[in-house]
């Protein structure tokens, strides 16, 4: 029989490239479902696809963060701005989960257990780049080494915007050196000395390179704050007032979450140019 040219290959010695570089069939059997609930089946991989999506982002605002502290900021610009393009896709993931009832969650809501994704050890490292530290976060992985080696370290390290207003500092910004010398490993507070920044940098026009910075962070703190909306109303339309899964507050706790920014001086800053 002749073969088609234009035909794929289709004999491999072994598994195909395509595995080999994908890992797709590790990946299409990590899926448990503990309940008959045919819908719990969408619940676990889109929570799983969350978790790829976080992987993702570290990745970029590493990136980001290494490259200002290079002061590259055309390679920083590139990882956040494919940062946007990606939670965007983050954000969209919530689509499968967002119209759900409370009797279809209660339907296999008890297989989840003591288990929430206020847990998530990647989406933690996510909330340390944006500048959500907190030693407590650490406690729930103290079973699992390895993880809370990797949390303690990226607790220690500056936060994306850290690096950032290290950036603008070395540019000739009066960054206050209280901000640029602040302990690592508490949550970033908005200053106004670093709100006074922005406010010269966005009244000087579009064309600098802060502000050609402050546009890309604020593009990444827009999509944070829709993820924490889409996450909010997701499950108020899912379960209410109830108390959260993991014996958090639920959407009281998540009702917190969605009103504060990040990067908080590139919105306030906006008020007074």
């Amino acid at each position: 029989m002749s073969h088609d040219p234009d035909a794929p290959v289709l004999e491999f010695g072994g598994t195909t490239p395509y595995e080999d570089y994908v890992q797709a069939d590790v990946l299409t059997h990590l899926q448990h479902p503990l309940s008959d609930d045919p819908g719990e089946m969408a619940f676990l991989v889109t929570t799983q696809v969350m978790e790829l999506w976080f992987t993702v982002l570290v990745h970029e605002w590493q990136t980001a963060a290494r490259k200002l502290r290079e002061d590259d900021l055309e390679a920083a610009a590139a990882a956040l701005t494919r940062s946007t393009y990606e939670m965007a896709s983050l954000n969209a993931s919530w689509e499968p989960l967002a119209h759900l009832t409370p009797a279809q969650f209660n339907s296999y809501r008890s297989a989840l257990g003591d288990g929430s994704g206020f847990q998530s050890a990647m989406y933690r490292r996510v909330e340390f780049l944006l500048g959500e530290k907190s030693s407590s976060m650490l406690v729930p992985h103290r079973g699992s080494p390895r993880v809370h080696a990797e949390l303690e370290k990226a607790l220690h390290e500056p936060s994306l915007y850290d690096e950032a207003l290290r950036f603008l500092a070395r540019r000739g910004e009066d960054v206050p050196e209280a901000v640029l010398q602040r302990d690592l490993t508490r949550r970033y507070e908005a200053d106004p000395g670093v709100e006074a920044v922005w406010v010269r940098v966005y009244r000087d026009g579009a064309g600098s390179v802060a502000h050609r910075l402050g546009e890309a962070l604020t593009e990444v703190a827009e999509l944070v704050w829709r993820w924490r909306n889409d996450h909010l109303v997701a499950t108020r339309r899912a379960m209410g007032a109830k108390t959260g899964t993991g014996g958090s507050a639920g959407v009281a706790w998540l009702e917190k979450r969605a009103a504060k920014q990040v990067f908080p001086e590139l919105w306030t800053a906006r008020s007074h140019v």
